[in-house]
């Protein structure tokens, strides 16, 4: 008789407690990794953005010279009056620290700006507007910052651009930075 009612017997409230507790437990290990999945997914995502924002502003910067040596009033001034132009948007470090911006959704020949020291209203923030990016606000912020920075190798033939791309992700802020030398290659 005894044995037919140990056969009968459910779960005592502790056995169903720490059966609840290790079904919580897996659930919140489960939770855990794919949150990191998609933190992981979300940052290569924003990298390969800023890498592709960063080279945009790498062929923006030669488009301008190519623009000065070929299609300019003289092209034996060509690259002296590219490089002004860099100078004149305060795009030479060290100089100007805080860089320049270029707003490549006007293809239009001198769309440099200078980036501001401070955080606030920096026009080289980046804005989505239909799925382009452009530094003229309209859309809505991306959260990328886009500087382009110039280095003078020898500016009679060389320049050296940076272009780096910034964002935030969480509590991290994230830049990609491409480099590129530039040559006068008309004498």
């Amino acid at each position: 008789m005894q044995n037919k009612k140990q056969k009968n017997r459910g779960f005592t409230l502790v056995e169903t407690l720490i059966a609840i507790a290790i079904f919580t437990t897996s659930i919140i290990a489960i939770m855990s990794v794919l949150a990191n999945g998609i933190s992981n997914t979300t940052y290569a995502k924003n990298k390969m953005i800023a890498s592709y924002l960063a080279q945009e502003g790498i062929e923006y910067i030669r488009n301008m010279r190519d623009s000065y040596v070929l299609y300019g009033s003289d092209p034996t001034t060509g690259w002296t009056d590219f490089t002004d132009q860099l100078y004149s948007f305060k795009c030479f470090t060290p100089d100007f620290p805080y860089g320049c911006g270029a707003d490549v959704d006007s293809l239009i020949k001198n769309k440099l700006f200078a980036c501001n020291s401070d955080g606030s209203n920096n026009p080289c923030n980046l804005y989505v507007n239909d799925g382009d990016y452009n530094s003229s606000t309209v859309g809505t912020d991306s959260g990328f910052v886009r500087k382009i920075q110039v280095e003078a190798i020898d500016m009679t033939k060389e320049i050296k651009v940076n272009s780096t791309v910034s964002w935030k992700q969480g509590d991290n802020t994230n830049t990609v930075t491409f480099s590129e030398n530039l040559f006068n290659w008309v004498e």
